[in-house]
């Protein structure tokens, strides 16, 4: 099959560069072009001052010789203003109220100088004009007096008076500089004197005419912003209405939101139009706003009436334009609109916007971590970096979503050194490459380890003696274990002991393991073989200088394995979603609020506490499934279909996971608190471990399970 060219035929070539040759050569002139337009405003609003000042009348007096002495006096010093305001470098599609806020600033300054400029003329003005001249424009005019009263014929007569009253504009404009001569000479003449009289007249037309040309300088502040910023707007009119790329493809949209933000993203998306959005109308909950229009958009209706809204108006896309919203907000709106085959998106958060990191226009789709994450950790800084910075901190299962995510938390508080300790190797390749590439000052090490081989585990401790161990590796896939049991008391048990035995040894300051809301009243083997590893740790606390600390939590939204990614596949994949039971319920939070949570847990620990992380409230699996499918844009029953596979091995229809009871002890933090516990006497401990780890290398499920329930009597795993 022959290959396709990427190349244009050349007449298309040519096509092509005909077409950019206008644009392109405008742009080169754009400057000038810009200096010309202000030019031609700067003309047009001096000339309607003038209609202002004199009641709209064109006349002689002031056009033939007042107006284009005062536009040449104009016309350099507001060029040289408003280019000192940086007036002719902005692009005016994009002009906004700042730019029109500098117009009026500009025109203000450019007035005020000119005010000052005639205040001036009218001291020292007649030093400007010799009298010779203004002797014989007089004479001038007298001679054209004469001239008019001679003339033979009206036609005559008319332009004798015509060339009178342009001179006598130009000699208004000149003898205003000369009021004061004219105030003192009319006090030496006699009180009823003829001359005296014919002077005050004078004086009281000149003083006319004076407050005639402030008048002008004053509307032609006025006049001037108008001009200029009419222009502006219609360049911002031109592109927003008249010019759009999208040539009819445009998304319909709705904007969720009648408030500020509302406001600013429909002023980014009329001001945007390559953007492909046809915003179609508003929601908003607020009974005022109800039929109200902005920016000629209307107010359609309530959130509850999203979907009639949506399928009368033919909507493609839906935007949430409220900052401040919950998570339980927007995830009403979400779950208002299902069946209804939409896209969401949602602006950034207030805290993202007053810190200027995101404007309201840059919006993103929304994704579950909106609807099901809970608001910001608030952590204790100073008692982290206290706890981190400048130390040997060591991470298992660094490769893993919780053991990476840690890694980049630490990296934030500077610790001496980073161990990142994980068997594969691919993940561990990748996160010491993005660790490297985001954290260049913070100097770490990447360790290739099995931590269920002992005279391992002691060689990474000897060569670097970790002061923190952040215990995060552990086999985790419930139905997995249910068919491996061995593999799971090996790793997750094994594993931790000996990680657990050389940090005593080597004189770890504290062990952190990471545990789940599955070892709570287990029902899997991997749920138990968490809690005997838990109960090792928190025994060798009793006897060891080392701090053993255990942090249980449960769901992390988008693991590796997770519900949320195998959904987003199958969903990807055009279904079906399976969920294994329509009231299975779970608990979930992000992976950073986790690991945050994690840290913050460990600087309160003295030894031997099993802290319990707060998850909030519990939803149900089949809830998340149409929520994730309806956020993809389809509808849920109908373009992917929900399916119920049956509970598998280990699981249980809900985790038992709270900070509140009788066995819950309050900490400092409002969203962590400590399990208390009746520890088992260590020999019956050890030897009951000894023997689960011994049962384990057979890979009898049966006996394992049976030497589990001597061990830990409330597990319910079935034989």
């Amino acid at each position: 099959m022959p290959m396709q060219s990427d190349l244009k035929p050349e007449n298309e070539i040519s096509t092509t560069a005909q077409q950019g040759i206008s644009p392109k050569g405008i742009l080169r002139y754009r400057k000038a072009l810009i200096v010309f337009a202000h030019l031609a405003c700067f003309f047009g609003a001096l000339l309607l001052a003038f209609l202002f000042a004199f009641d709209m009348q064109l006349l002689r007096k002031w056009a033939i010789y007042q107006f284009p002495i005062l536009l040449c006096v104009a016309i350099p010093i507001k060029l040289i203003v408003f280019a000192w305001f940086k007036q002719y470098q902005g692009w005016w599609r994009y002009v906004g109220l700042g730019d029109l806020l500098q117009i009026a600033k500009a025109s203000l300054v450019s007035t005020i100088i000119l005010i000052g400029l005639w205040y001036c003329y009218g001291i020292y003005g007649k030093n400007v004009v010799p009298e010779s001249a203004l002797r014989q424009i007089n004479d001038t005019m007298k001679q054209l007096q004469s001239d008019a009263k001679n003339a033979l014929s009206r036609e005559e007569e008319r332009q004798y008076r015509v060339k009178y009253e342009n001179l006598r504009g130009l000699r208004n404009i000149i003898e205003v500089s000369r009021l004061r001569d004219f105030s003192r000479k009319m006090e030496q003449l006699p009180v009823n004197s003829r001359d005296r009289e014919l002077l005050a007249q004078r004086t009281i037309e000149l003083r006319q005419a004076q407050r005639h040309i402030e008048g002008v300088l004053m509307l032609d502040l006025f006049t001037t912003v108008v001009f200029l910023s009419a222009l502006r707007m219609l360049i911002r009119l031109y592109h927003e209405e008249f010019f759009s790329e999208s040539h009819g493809t445009a998304r319909r949209f709705l904007i969720v939101g009648a408030g500020n933000a509302g406001e600013a993203l429909l002023r980014e998306m009329l001001r945007r139009r390559d953007a492909n959005y046809d915003v179609v109308g508003f929601i908003d909950d607020d009974p005022a706003k109800q039929g109200m229009s902005i920016h000629g958009i209307t107010v359609l209706g309530t959130v509850e009436q999203l979907p009639k809204v949506c399928q009368k108006s033919a909507i493609d896309e839906i935007a949430i334009a409220i900052p401040s919203a919950t998570r339980k907000q927007l995830r009403h709106v979400v779950q208002v609109c299902q069946g209804t085959a939409l896209h969401f998106s949602t602006v950034p958060s207030l805290t993202d916007i007053a810190s200027g990191k995101f404007s309201v226009s840059q919006m993103r789709h929304v994704d579950i971590d909106d609807l099901l994450g809970r608001e910001v950790v608030q952590l204790d800084m100073a008692q982290l970096e206290k706890f981190l910075k400048d130390k040997v901190i060591l991470v298992t299962g660094a490769g893993g979503s919780i053991g990476s995510e840690m890694c980049r938390q630490v990296c934030a508080f500077g610790p001496k050194l980073l161990l990142l300790v994980e068997q594969a190797e691919n993940p561990l390749f990748f996160i010491e490459r993005e660790l490297r590439k985001n954290f260049p000052d913070v100097p770490m090490k990447a360790v290739i380890c099995d931590i269920t081989e002992t005279a391992r585990v002691n060689q990474v401790y000897k060569d670097h003696h970790p002061q923190v161990v952040i215990h995060a590796a552990a086999h985790k896939h419930v139905p997995l274990m249910e068919g491996n049991p061995g593999e799971a008391i090996k790793n997750n048990v094994v594993g931790t002991r000996n990680m657990a035995d050389a940090a005593d040894a080597f004189g770890t300051d504290d062990f952190v393991m990471i545990s789940t809301d599955k070892a709570v009243n287990p029902t899997s083997i991997m749920g138990s073989s968490k809690r005997i590893a838990e109960m090792y740790i928190q025994d060798l606390n009793n006897t060891s200088k080392t701090h053993f600390m255990t942090v249980r939590f449960g769901n992390v939204l988008g693991s590796n394995g997770s519900v949320i990614p195998i959904f987003n596949k199958q969903i990807a994949d055009g279904g079906p979603v399976t969920v294994t039971h329509p009231e299975m319920t779970r608990y979930f939070m992000t992976i950073p609020e986790a690991s945050q949570l994690v840290l913050q847990a460990a600087t309160m620990g003295s030894g031997g506490e099993i802290f319990l992380l707060d998850m909030g409230e519990p939803v149900k699996i089949v809830d998340l499934a149409r929520e994730l499918i309806t956020l993809s844009g389809f509808r849920p029953g109908e373009d992917i279909e929900i399916e119920f596979s049956g509970l598998r091995p280990g699981e249980k229809l809900f985790e038992e996971l709270s900070i509140e009871g009788e066995d819950m002890i309050a900490t400092g933090h409002p969203k962590i608190a400590i399990w208390k516990t009746i520890p088992k006497e260590r020999q019956t401990l050890r030897s009951g471990i000894e023997k689960v780890i011994d049962i384990a290398h057979t890979q009898d499920r049966s006996e394992i399970v049976a030497t589990i329930k001597e061990l830990i009597p409330e597990f319910i795993g079935q034989d």
